[in-house]
């Protein structure tokens, strides 16, 4: 109530007539000034401190906690601290859907219209529904402790990053992480991406092709999966159908070949995994986790699925340390053998300057393949001696072609045609085309024509010391922690 002044002055001037006309005046009687103070707000109830889970509606109305002995209406507020959570505040009702795990100190404030007020704290511990996940992966997934995928070390020499508008979080990668490893979702429940992208081998196959579900083959060699965030190039897959990261993940879950969700001769399609999905437990609870509800769609799918394949990466090399104690990538590498530096000069150097010319293509230091690349001259199919691809124009990143132990990841190309990584300078020394038709016209007319100077195929006559030394620097390409980090690895 506000201070009120409630005066009641009563003046009495009373004149007496006596006798003769004459009168008397008596003094004016005032009646005492009688204000009434303002009340401030009371906590009449405490709130006591409540618990929320990630991803499910949380609601708190407030209209008992205060009360006013004067009637006022109260404002309420709310004070969340520095992260309400997903959490705020709409008249006397605290709600939302709280986005992420922890507590919450809440300071609700009441004031009345004078501007009194009175104040009550309270905690909301926000914990995450995960008894599924704890179940089926021991430990190996713990929602309220993530692994680091999202904020990982990158050089300041690495300038290319690609996240195609889908930034790696933890929670997100890690719901990818379980959809790459599970092989439910293939139909036979044999097969998963990890399949054919084994972290061993760098996230690639040891087979020229791979096998998918019933038998089924794929058409070429599975890429490594190695630092794909890191490049301009944007599209996807040897023939780059894919016009992102993120298109490219559901594409081998909906091939017959592969995973077998096609919807073809018989097989189900992707909306029967989905249903499928929905009805998995853990599949709910990591959904709910991420999105903050258990719907489970092919974007959905996708997203997670490209935020854990870019967080593979790869930065420990000894190419990386040497990078990183000089200021540009020509420089010679103070750990590097006097063979590893020469080797990195003939892969920088163009042809015509003494060089192999690799770095026009395969550009240091993500080594990364340049956009618009026309195909290598490579033109078989995997295991086919009369067909031909001339559609192969990406590749993935030329680090990391062979493990810490020097075995190379798996075949080089899209047919696997390459054991070697000595296999591959090979064929860049001397390409060789085609020798009948077709498909010889056609390869001239589309292999890139950096690698058909003057209308001819490349030839570099590399001396066997040269190429002892670009092989030499290639093996400084390899990374370690990549092949055993746990947080990529099987959680099943």
């Amino acid at each position: 109530m506000r201070n009120k002044l409630c005066a009641v002055c009563a003046v009495i001037l009373v004149t007496s007539c006596g006798g003769g006309g004459g009168g008397s005046t008596s003094a004016p009687t005032t009646t005492p000034i009688t204000a009434t103070a303002n009340s401030a707000p009371t906590v009449s109830s405490p709130v006591s401190n409540q618990s929320a889970n990630v991803g499910f509606d949380f609601s708190l109305d407030l209209s008992g906690t205060f009360t006013d002995a004067d009637n006022d209406t109260l404002t309420i507020s709310a004070d969340f601290g520095a992260d309400a959570k997903g959490l705020s505040i709409a008249g006397t009702v605290i709600s939302g859907r709280p986005d992420s795990t922890g507590t919450i100190t809440i300071t609700c404030t009441a004031t009345d219209p004078d501007g009194a007020s009175v104040s009550d704290t309270f905690t909301i511990d926000v914990t995450v529904d995960q008894s599924a996940i704890l179940a089926t992966f021991n430990g190996a997934i713990d929602l309220e402790n993530l692994e680091n995928y999202a904020n990982q070390t990158v050089p300041n020499y690495i300038t290319k990053v690609n996240d195609g508008g889908n930034p790696i979080t933890d929670a997100g990668a890690t719901l990818g992480r379980v959809l790459f490893y599970d092989p439910s979702l293939s139909t036979d429940g044999t097969i998963s991406c990890a399949t054919c992208h084994v972290q061993s081998l760098g996230f690639s196959d040891a087979g020229i092709v791979s096998t998918g579900v019933e038998g089924g083959q794929t058409g070429r060699h599975s890429m490594r999966l190695i630092n794909t965030m890191f490049a301009d190039e944007e599209n996807f897959f040897w023939d780059e159908r894919a016009p992102s990261h993120e298109a490219q993940e559901s594409q081998p879950i909906q091939d017959h070949n592969e995973m077998g969700f096609s919807g073809q001769n018989g097989r189900p399609d992707l909306n029967t995994l989905i249903a499928q999905m929905e009805s998995t437990e853990y599949y709910e609870e990591l959904f709910r986790f991420v999105y903050l509800d258990p719907e489970i769609t092919e974007e959905r799918i996708q997203e997670a699925l490209a935020q854990f394949t870019k967080s593979i990466q790869s930065f420990d090399s000894r190419y990386d340390e040497g990078r990183a104690q000089v200021n540009n990538n020509n420089a010679n590498f103070p750990n590097f053998t006097a063979d590893e530096n020469a080797g990195k000069s003939l892969f920088t150097q163009a042809p015509d300057n003494g060089g192999a010319g690799c770095n026009v293509c395969h550009r240091a230091p993500e080594f990364d393949i340049r956009p618009g690349s026309d195909h290598n001259g490579v033109f078989a199919v995997a295991g086919s001696t009369t067909e031909f691809d001339l559609t192969n124009t990406r590749s993935p990143t030329l680090r990391d072609m062979v493990g810490p132990g020097g075995s190379s990841n798996g075949p080089f190309m899209h047919d696997g045609s390459l054991a070697t990584i000595r296999a591959v300078i090979d064929h860049y020394d001397s390409i060789q085309e085609p020798t009948s038709e077709p498909p010889l016209s056609e390869w001239r007319a589309t292999i890139d024509n950096r690698l058909f100077p003057g209308g001819n195929p490349q030839r570099l006559n590399l001396t066997e010391n040269e190429k002892d030394q670009l092989e030499a620097f290639l093996l400084t390409l390899t990374g370690a922690s990549i092949y055993t980090d746990p947080k990529l690895s099987d959680p099943f």
